[in-house]
This record gives structure tokens, sequence and C-alpha cells, in this order.
């Protein structure tokens, strides 16, 4: 039997964060929720407003909460976004973490960290050196996976310098229901049921470039593998989330598109085009599939819910 843990969650009013107190809660484990905005709607047990870049409150927060985990999800996490931000982005993505980090080390609390990092931090790999394990070198190609790697580095100083239980993920791109329609898949299914209110049976779609190819992870095998690492991951170790498997965006919305009954005319919006990007990005999740977790669903099942 498992004791039940005290589960501090940066940027609770988040996409992932609603998932994650959902699971959290289905096990047992009590959740304290930290973000922006006075009141949340994810329903943590309990909640605070705190400015997590500024330190005297991050630290009277975890001496009050005392919390056995922290699941870092707060952050500017949008690579389009980091361009027009790049000072923000990466200010935000660094001086956060680095807050709770050093507020966990001078109360000298015994907390288990998860810093939440990107698969944009591998940067732009030959489709030959791919599925990417986490030994490959990072080499970011973008404000925020720059940001991502600053945080990871702080990470790996604080875990092997200074005795911190930190474990460290490279996530990949994260999808599922509730998510902001900013991003690309929600984006894809926003226009496709809207579309289809209008009556419409062919839907008009902007769209940026659609042979890029990526690993979509379902939010909910995210939140199980964030369960495992919280549980089992080692302490200043890096592990992948994701699913193995890579899909083009072109494939996506012409699965979405079935799942909705509708065919499409597709124009590319050159602002959606970024500077840099990936033309793919395939993860090897070997490593987080030995401590004994592993995807459970597909990409249609994960469409189908998401228009559901």
């Amino acid at each position: 039997m498992r004791t039940p843990m005290k589960v501090l969650l940066t940027g609770a009013n988040g996409f992932v964060a609603r998932h994650m107190i959902e699971a959290l809660r289905a096990r047992g484990d009590a959740t304290i929720g930290v973000d922006l905005a006075p009141t949340t709607a994810n329903a943590p047990d309990r909640y605070a407003k705190c400015d997590l870049s500024n330190a005297a409150a991050v630290r009277e927060l975890l001496a009050t909460e005392r919390p056995d985990a922290i699941v870092h999800l707060a952050a500017v996490s949008s690579v389009g976004h980091s361009w027009e931000i790049p000072a923000e982005t990466f200010t935000s993505n660094t001086t956060l973490f680095l807050n709770l980090v050093e507020a966990v080390r001078a109360l000298d609390l015994k907390t288990r960290i998860l810093s939440v990092g990107s698969s944009e931090e591998y940067g732009i790999v030959p489709a030959v050196e791919q599925p990417i394990s986490e030994n490959h070198p990072v080499a970011p190609a973008n404000p925020y996976a720059v940001s991502r790697v600053a945080q990871e580095m702080l990470s790996l100083l604080y875990a092997k310098s200074l005795g911190l239980d930190i474990v460290l993920t490279r996530s990949f791109n994260q999808f599922g229901p509730g998510q902001c329609e900013n991003f690309v898949i929600a984006s894809f299914v926003k226009q496709l049921l809207d579309g289809k209110a209008r009556g419409e049976t062919t839907v008009k779609m902007s769209t940026g470039d659609l042979s890029i190819v990526r690993d979509f992870i379902d939010v909910r095998d995210a939140v199980a593998a964030y369960l495992t690492l919280l549980d089992r991951g080692v302490s200043g170790e890096i592990y992948n989330v994701c699913s193995g498997t890579g899909h083009a965006l072109s494939e996506v919305l012409a699965t979405a598109a079935e799942l909705v009954g509708v065919k499409t005319e597709v124009s590319v919006d050159p602002a959606r085009i970024r500077p840099t990007d990936n033309p793919q990005i395939i993860g090897d999740n070997a490593k987080l599939r030995a401590l004994g977790w592993s995807p459970r669903h597909t990409l249609k099942s994960s469409l189908a819910d998401i228009i559901k």
C-alpha cells in the first residue's frame, strides 16, 4: 500500500493540471493548486494565488504547505508565442523554477520535484537519428526551447550538486480534451466543428505546414507518466514522455475530418509558419516504459474524445 501524498501543482489553471488533479485525486493524493488567478476551475483540494516570480512569496507558500511533491507545470509554453516574447519566455521559464528550488533548499524540505521540460530541447534532428533517446544532445532552435534547456540545467545542478530530489522530463506534444485552441490539434477540431455547425460539407481550413511530423501524446497518458515518475523516477534522471509514434499534421487533420464527417479545403496561413521548425520529431520512450508505464490512447481515440 502506497502512502498518499500532498502534491503541489504550479500552473494549476492549465490544461495539463486539470487532468493531473483528476488523476491524483483518483489515487487518493491531496492536491494544492498554485496559479496567478484569484480562483481556479480545476478544483484542487486547496488553491493558493501566488506569483512564483516573487521569491519571498514562494518561500512562504512552501513553508506553509510543506508538500511531499511538486509538479511544476507553470510556464510560457507556446513555441510560436515565444518568438513574439522571447525575454518574457526565458525569464518566466527559468525564474519561476529557480524560486521553487531555492525555497525547497532553504527550507530543507524533502520534497520530490517533477521538472517538466520539452522535446523542443532536442532541436532539429535528422530523421535517421530518430526516434530520439534521452542521450541525444540538446540543440534548441527557438526561444521556448532555450528556456527549457536552462530550466533543465538548473534542475541537474540542484539535483546533482545540492542533493535536491528532482526528476526531469522532456515532454513531447501533449493534446487531449479541454486544450486551448491556440494549439494545433484543438485548432483543427474547432475549425471543423464550427464548419459543420454552419452546415458545410467541405470546411475551409487555415493551417500552417501540414507536412510536419510530431510525436503526439494524449495528455492522460502524459499524466500517467508523471505519476509513474513521481513514484519510481530516479532523481537527477531525464525521461522522454512521448508516444513513440510520429504523425504528420496532414494525417491528424484527415483523421479529425473523417471523425467529424466533413471534407476539407486547406489554405496555408503564413502567420502560422514559424521562423524555424522541426520537420519531424519522434521520441524513444523505452526508459519510461522500463518503469512500468505504457501509453493507452491512440491518435484516433484521442481525437474522438476531443471532438466529443
